[in-house]
């Protein structure tokens, strides 16, 4: 049987947006080091691999050099792929198993809405190097179980980011997140998302890094619905609604490539 691989833009309106995602649908679990090889050919910032199961489908994440506990992207890109190959109906849930606990996904008229873990930051001392790392100052560091996140004076500073990569490799996280209120008329707050340790130097569009950005920026504006966007260079819109110790992340996704595995 040949297995189908898929490239999907996420957190994205139309193709060639948002942060690219790989998609593989397999018929039973294979081998760690084989799917790492898949995403090192498909060299976007995450690929997704999914094993049916009675109820749901395991879902694990490769960069195109590790594995990672928690991918937002690439959990929208596969929930969009099931239901545009009648995998699953539009009105079924996707419930997808994974490093992080249980994960769902569903169709409301506004997007894809994905139930994710709060992962919330805690006030830390910022680890030596970081400030000079980043290039800029800023007046808050944080850290949960993943990143470091940094909140800098404004948009334009996060705009204006221009990291030693190979400084912020030496840290024992996932990445840095860096974040600012939004001078952008409609968006509540913008970030930029660094993680050379994993394989990617800048993430396009990080819907794990918003389930951080959530709680942080609900409890500075005292909402529990925000709009966020990630300025990159290619640059895309979350959507993140605070429920309880969950983060529910909206967006939308297009199919670019449609293929089959030939190994």
């Amino acid at each position: 049987m040949s297995t189908p691989i898929f490239k999907v833009d996420s957190f994205a309106e139309e193709p060639f947006s948002g942060n690219p995602a790989g998609v593989c649908l397999l018929e039973s679990a294979q081998p760690e080091e084989w799917m790492q090889k898949i995403a090192a050919e498909m060299n976007v910032a995450e690929t997704a691999f999914l094993v049916p199961r009675a109820d749901g489908f395991d879902l694990r994440w490769f960069t195109p050099t590790v594995e990672v506990d928690l991918c937002g992207h690439a959990t929208l890109a596969s929930a969009h792929v099931l239901w545009e190959t009648d995998r699953l109906t539009s009105s079924a849930i996707a419930r997808f198993w994974t490093k992080s606990g249980e994960l769902t996904c569903r169709k409301e008229d506004a997007g894809i809405v994905m139930d994710f873990p709060a992962e919330v930051v805690s006030a830390a001392p910022p680890p030596p190097g970081l400030e000079a790392g980043l290039g800029v100052p800023f007046s808050f560091c944080g850290r949960n179980r993943m990143d470091y996140l940094v909140e800098v004076a404004d948009e334009a500073t996060v705009r204006r980011v221009e990291p030693d990569l190979r400084a912020l490799m030496k840290y024992p996280v996932r990445g840095v997140i860096v974040t600012a209120r939004a001078s952008s008329s409609g968006i509540d707050f913008v970030s930029r998302f660094f993680a050379p340790a994993a394989g990617v130097d800048e993430d396009p569009v990080t819907g794990s890094a918003h389930c951080a950005l959530a709680p942080y920026w609900g409890a500075k504006l005292g909402k529990t619905e925000m709009l966020g966007y990630q300025a990159s260079k290619r640059g895309g819109r979350v959507g993140v609604r605070l429920v309880g110790g969950r983060v529910q992340l909206v967006g939308r996704a297009v199919t670019v490539l449609r293929g089959e595995l030939a190994v």
